[in-house]
């Protein structure tokens, strides 16, 4: 028999519930501890009421204060019980709270840094951050929740009904009436509301994506006094969210009444019909009807505050969903079972490779029919127009990404057989986008060999042309890097990524445009380093500048994902039409960049003529 949808959606989240309970881990006997102490407080609180009526019935209206003494002494102990196990019950599950809040963003950033490049392309970075921050808080406090209300609520309306019955089982069934009004109420408002909040944990993505993008690029935005339209961009983010969560509060809203209107009613009727019980003489006495009305609070207070656990479920669920999507996204790039741990050398090849960013291979192709052989210790240089793939193609090497077909090799193994820490290793790419992180210099560095010297750090930083620069700083090699490196100039910046791979080593050493912001003598210096310093390297060099490749033992020219030339510079300057155009326009004083206005201006070898 087939399940219904509502029936596959409850097993869903049953199974997302049993998935993110495995990280509660070493704080399940708070997680045991603290319910137990729950019950102990319910239980001495419900009982409380219970000796109240005999204080009524057998002590003062007897006037029998020896029974108003003994029986208050004991319920004076059981209120200090009480007491101490309800602390005991907020600790334990303030414990087991903040402590599975924890093991879920130690789970979620440790399996992100597991992700390959076209994992981390399914979440922006903004979602990223309030998976790992708002939505763990929303379960850690629905979790505490669970622990404290979840329990308290259930037991309390138990115990209550079960005293209520005991002392009178006919007036007690109003309360069984108002019960099921109430949870009808839930019925309907849980599920509209519970659409509101999965709106408004996107919202909550776009707000802060505004916020990053605005506080990374605020030098930018003043340089432009751009400060109006920024914030006109955060505010309307932040009215969505405003207005997302004004729709699911106004829902919610309606149960407070609804609560109350049913308390309320609920104390009439028991006044109501116990009052004409006593005058009538008909099985209920004053201490009784007492008790009842005691019971009556506990019993609808229950119920609120199985409304409100409901409510905030259903909040959390939708932020236990997008934690879940975080845990269960497995890296698509894993290292393969007996993997190579060695590269033999710097070799790098392409056999017919083609390549696309979605993993069906189904989307455009960005790379196709790539056939290239480049020798150990070779010098290569990539020059291409914007978006003719030149960091697609460089980032197959290192294993960024995957083929879509056909095969890279480096040392003559495929990098899909290789242990991916090996490969990463003996393949150092300094990126575009160089980015350095907080701490000294010396740390930055030590990103490339984390037991590097402080003059093994010196030697890399004079090969990169970085030395003179840190020695003017006031604290040299200890200076502190901000975040993101926004204390020193991109040329800065870039010299420091340099000197961080070099301290590595490696078999392939790729540079990303990574000299676009220094000046043509300074690039000069850093290429006739590395050529020194690592002659039996392969350097694969993407430039903008023909100056940056013209003495590399072979330049590559992309076109379109395509291999437009590859050959030595003087053999291109003669064939290739591309690398003469680029050539010849930086040559006579134009912009020094391969741009798209010169390749539309390009005509091919092939015949035909770019308009």
């Amino acid at each position: 028999m087939q399940k219904t949808g509502q029936e596959r959606k409850t097993g869903g989240k049953m199974a997302m519930i049993r998935k993110l309970s495995a990280y509660i881990g070493a704080y399940k006997r708070n997680a045991v501890a603290s319910p137990l102490f729950t019950i102990g407080c319910v239980i001495l609180e419900i009982l409380i009421p219970y000796m109240t009526a005999s204080i009524i019935d057998h002590g003062i209206s007897a006037g029998d204060m020896g029974h108003v003494v003994k029986v208050g002494a004991v319920m004076a102990a059981m209120a200090l019980l009480a007491m101490v196990c309800g602390v005991k019950a907020n600790q334990h599950s303030a414990k087991a709270s903040t402590g599975f809040a924890a093991n879920l963003r130690s789970a979620m950033f440790k399996n992100i840094q597991d992700f390959s490049f076209s994992n981390i392309d399914k979440f922006s970075t903004a979602g990223l951050v309030t998976r790992l921050t708002t939505d763990v808080s929303h379960i850690q406090m629905a979790f505490q929740m669970i622990l404290m209300v979840c329990t308290r609520a259930p037991v309390t309306l138990i115990v209550a009904l079960v005293m209520a019955l005991s002392i009178n089982a006919k007036l007690s069934m109003v309360f069984l009436l108002v019960m099921v009004i109430l949870f009808a109420a839930l019925f309907v408002l849980v599920p509209m509301s519970m659409r509101y909040f999965r709106q408004m944990f996107k919202k909550y993505d776009v707000l802060n994506g505004v916020i990053k993008e605005n506080v990374g690029a605020i030098r930018v935005v003043k340089s432009f006094v751009r400060e109006e339209h920024e914030h006109g961009k955060f505010t309307k983010a932040a009215q969505d969210v405003f207005h997302n969560s004004v729709s699911a509060e106004k829902i919610i809203s309606l149960n407070g009444p609804i609560m109350t209107t049913c308390v309320y009613t609920c104390i009439l009727l028991i006044s109501w019909f116990g009052a004409q019980m006593i005058v009538s003489r008909t099985g209920l006495t004053t201490g009784e009807l007492t008790s009842l009305l005691s019971y009556v609070m506990n019993i609808l207070m229950s119920l609120m505050m199985l409304s409100m656990i409901f409510v905030m479920l259903s909040n959390s669920i939708a932020a236990a969903q997008r934690v879940e999507e975080v845990l269960m996204e497995k890296s698509d790039i894993t290292s393969p079972e007996n993997a190579v741990r060695q590269v033999k050398d710097g070799s790098v090849s392409f056999e017919n490779v083609s390549f696309s960013y979605q993993k069906t291979g189904e989307g455009k192709a960005v790379l196709s029919d790539v056939d290239l052989q480049i020798r150990s210790g070779e010098t290569i240089g990539v020059i291409g127009g914007t978006g003719s793939s030149k960091s697609s193609l460089v980032n197959l090497i290192s294993r960024l990404y995957d083929v879509s077909s056909g095969s890279v090799k480096v040392g003559g193994v495929d990098v899909r057989d290789y242990d991916i820490e090996t490969l990463r290793r003996e393949v150092a790419i300094v990126l575009q986008k160089n980015v350095l992180f907080s701490g000294t210099i010396l740390d930055n560095l030590r990103w490339g060999d984390e037991n590097a010297t402080e003059e093994q750090c010196r030697e890399a930083c004079r090969l990169a042309c970085a030395d003179e620069f840190i020695q003017g700083f006031p604290d040299g090699y200890n200076t502190k890097i901000e975040r993101g490196g926004t204390n020193v100039s991109g040329g800065q910046k870039q010299r420091l990524c340099i000197a961080r791979a070099l301290l590595r080593k490696p078999k392939v050493l790729i540079l990303d445009d990574s000299t676009s912001a220094v000046d043509t003598a300074t690039d000069a210096k850093i290429r006739a380093a590395l050529k020194t310093y690592l002659p039996e390297t392969t350097k694969i060099i993407i430039a903008q500048r023909i100056a940056s490749i013209e003495d590399a033992d072979r330049v590559l020219v992309m076109d379109e994902g395509r291999v437009d030339g590859f050959d030595t510079p003087d053999n291109l300057l003669k064939t290739n039409a591309i690398y003469r155009e680029v050539y010849e326009s930086q040559n006579q004083g134009g912009s020094g960049d391969f741009d798209e206005d010169a390749k539309k201006d390009t005509v091919h070898a092939k015949g035909g003529a770019r308009v």
